[in-house]
């Protein structure tokens, strides 16, 4: 029997039950990310940084990357299994396809693998860097955020950690940029 609807002359296709949840899983998905990242590097970290004390701030900071730098490269990975282009689920051979290949896995591959970046490689050094320098201030008698003179070792430490959460900083902004310019692309596939 034919489906007596006029659905094939307007060559739509209704979706099913399970491509609603998916789009809706995938627009929660990248809602949370985009949210989550904006306001991690632009408000939380922020506020945090000015009316915390150095060091509860560098503990809050430690408790919560974790949690960050994992939503940072899990949510991309789940907005791309469940992402939809006219109302077919893309899949991962849709993903791979050419059209997809710059405007969907490139900025969700971008984002997750900058969090993972950060998660597995920088946040496990500078937390080293953060431990060594605790130790050396116990040495020095002196806050590695104390004003000047400090000693070698101390300076040393400071301009390494410097370094890690500048380049841990600049991952992020790369992560942050790839999930924006997606958000881009599916503006324009809704519209």
């Amino acid at each position: 029997m034919t489906d007596p609807r006029p659905y094939h002359l307007l060559r739509y296709r209704m979706p099913s039950h399970q491509d609603v949840n998916m789009s809706l899983t995938s627009a929660a998905s990248y809602g949370t990310l985009l949210g989550v990242q904006v306001f991690q590097t632009f408000i939380g970290g922020v506020i945090a940084f000015r009316v915390l004390p150095r060091p509860q701030f560098s503990t809050l900071q430690t408790s919560i990357f974790p949690v960050y730098f994992t939503l940072q490269s899990a949510l991309p990975v789940v907005v791309a299994l469940t992402s939809s282009k006219g109302g077919q689920l893309n899949g991962i051979s849709g993903l791979l396809a050419p059209e997809n290949r710059f405007g969907t896995l490139l900025p969700l591959a971008t984002a997750a693998v900058s969090g993972l970046i950060n998660q597995v490689i920088l946040r496990p050094l500078t937390v080293r860097t953060m431990n060594e320098r605790k130790h050396q201030e116990t040495r020095d008698g002196k806050k590695s955020y104390d004003p000047a003179p400090h000693s070698k070792e101390m300076m040393a430490l400071n301009k390494k950690f410097g370094r890690l959460h500048g380049l841990s900083s600049l991952i992020n902004m790369v992560s942050l940029a790839a999930t924006i310019y997606y958000g881009a692309v599916l503006s324009k596939r809704l519209s």
